[in-house]
């Protein structure tokens, strides 16, 4: 990657679609930190909150009778309190969004998921990332991966991926796998992680970033 040229890679992904692998092969290859999981361990040691706390909110919408309500209202993008709702979802949303922000200000990164191609919305070097594939492909990747048993792996896969729809409406107001919220999308299935990481490359190299 070129010296001193920003680059932020946002990475949304179907449940089961290989992002995890993809977007921590990709910071590799390009010498920059790969944040999923680990981003949490930050928001905590930023707002002072357990981190389990963060673990029960990740990627699920807040308060959802507000949410089934008015579909069209989001949470205020101002600053965390510290407040009486110290640990309510939506502030735990805004200590995260912080923690991005102030990742993507400081440092060339891979972020996995939570919003933020929202978040970042006008970043310097933001290249926003969308995987899918077929229902088929997903459950023998997680079957590979040994996390459920083979009866519940569909019904898991469908309810991960209902929370990640729900996380991302509620955050955003956007539909999570509408096009127009990324610069590429890709089906794994159809060119497998392999191809979904050339592709990737390819829309890098067009950007002038070398890989």
């Amino acid at each position: 990657m070129k010296e001193g040229k920003k680059l932020i890679v946002t990475i949304g992904r179907q449940y089961g679609s290989g992002g995890s692998e993809i977007g921590a092969r990709l910071a590799k290859e390009l010498g920059i930190h790969f944040y999923d999981k680990n981003i949490l361990r930050m928001n905590s040691d930023q707002s002072g909150i357990k981190e389990s706390y963060y673990y029960l909110a990740d990627e699920k919408a807040g308060n959802k009778l507000l949410y089934k309500i008015v579909k069209s209202l989001t949470p205020e993008k101002g600053s965390p309190s510290f407040g009486s709702d110290l640990v309510s979802a939506d502030n735990l949303f805004r200590f995260q969004s912080e923690v991005i922000r102030k990742l993507a200000a400081e440092e060339s990164c891979v972020i996995m998921g939570r919003c933020a191609d929202y978040v970042l919305e006008g970043a310097e070097g933001l290249v926003r990332v969308f995987l899918y594939a077929d229902m088929e492909y997903r459950e023998k990747r997680i079957s590979d991966l040994g996390y459920y048993e083979p009866r519940d792996i569909r019904k898991n896969i469908k309810r991960i991926d209902r929370e990640r729809r729900d996380y991302h409406r509620y955050y955003t107001g956007r539909d999570w796998e509408n096009v127009e919220n990324y610069d590429l999308m890709l089906n794994t299935a159809s060119l497998g992680t392999e191809g979904a990481m050339e592709a990737i490359r390819a829309y890098l190299r067009i950007k002038e970033y070398e890989l």
